[in-house]
């Protein structure tokens, strides 16, 4: 705006922005906001943050026990966000108690990848949209970067797409999680420099103090947790091997298919988004499925959705030609 309200009106934004750091849905009842589109750099400044931070090893350097603690929460909150936040909370691919539903919304927000809602709506629009231009994540559409990370730092995708999660609406907790999405975060870094503290003056052994484990278990672990998890919306749909004729870029990739437990199978999943496994052939590694058949072991998970066989082999691009000759 450009009429003689538009200092204050700039000075509002940058509070409200502010806010929003805290609480993800402040102000969304004002009218002001329709027409504002564009990164949000005030709202993105702890995204800029968590990326600095990382250079906070040069300081605090390195011990085993930080790099394990950083590696076990990558994998844990990996889990979160494959098993739950994408085939639960996303596509409702198996089912769960409210209880441990809570719970891993909880070990999924943690990973600093907004609320449960905002991902499974965002998710949900862009299996509706895939590859077209209402994809805000195409990189066939918008380039590598933006579909890898620049699409998360526009004002118009920072609300949560409400209509397409009206199913978990109807859960208080989920919502207060969903808006109030930094507080774990927050506790989960506060734990952690606790521990290191705590290791370090009853372990000093160990090597690791209050600031290392910061910096590894939650910085470090978290900013590689999210590259590895945005791969899936830019990489691939670029690079890998497609198997089915699915009217979108998505491919499968063995790589990222490894570092997400299970996700890089993209082009399995864009033929068929309910089945709980994605690694459709026994070679396509899925840890993800393997963990959720143990948690269904434990009776935590129930009614994984299965992959008929007719499902798997329709539509594929190129058949596999069958043997031929004499049989014995």
């Amino acid at each position: 705006m450009t009429n003689k309200f538009s200092v204050p009106l700039k000075k509002s934004y940058i509070l409200l922005s502010f806010i929003r750091w805290f609480d993800s849905e402040a102000g969304l009842d004002d009218p002001l906001e329709d027409d504002k589109t564009g990164v949000d750099w005030f709202r993105i400044i702890p995204f800029i943050f968590l990326h600095l931070m990382c250079f906070g090893v040069i300081w605090v350097g390195w011990s085993w026990i930080a790099i394990a603690v950083a590696a076990g929460l990558y994998l844990v909150r990996m889990f979160a966000i494959t098993g739950f936040y994408h085939r639960y909370f996303s596509h409702k691919t198996f089912k769960t108690n409210r209880f441990w539903q809570f719970l891993f919304a909880v070990l999924g927000i943690s990973s600093v990848q907004r609320g449960p809602l905002w991902w499974a709506a965002h998710h949900r629009h862009h299996h509706r949209y895939a590859d077209q231009e209402e994809d805000p994540h195409s990189p066939a559409r918008h380039g590598f970067w933006h579909s890898h990370m620049g699409w998360l730092t526009t004002r118009e995708n920072f609300p949560t797409r409400m209509a397409y999660v009206r199913d978990w609406a109807k859960y208080p907790e989920l919502i207060w999680l969903n808006r109030f999405d930094t507080l774990v975060p927050i506790l989960l870094g506060v734990s952690l420099f606790l521990l290191g503290e705590i290791l370090g003056a009853y372990n000093p052994e160990l090597g690791t103090s209050g600031p290392q484990m910061l910096i590894w278990g939650f910085f470090i672990s978290t900013v590689v947790l999210f590259h590895a998890t945005a791969t899936i919306n830019s990489l691939d749909h670029m690079f890998g091997k497609r198997r089915y004729n699915t009217p979108d870029t998505s491919r499968n990739n063995v790589f990222l298919a490894l570092i997400t437990l299970g996700e890089g199978w993209h082009n399995n999943h864009h033929h068929y988004a309910v089945s709980t496994r994605q690694g459709f052939y026994w070679w396509e590694i899925d840890i993800t499925y393997y963990l959720l058949i143990f948690l269904s072991w434990l009776g935590i998970v129930r009614d994984l959705r299965p992959l008929p066989e007719a499902v798997r082999s329709r539509n594929q691009i190129e058949a596999k030609a069958k043997p031929e000759g004499n049989r014995p």
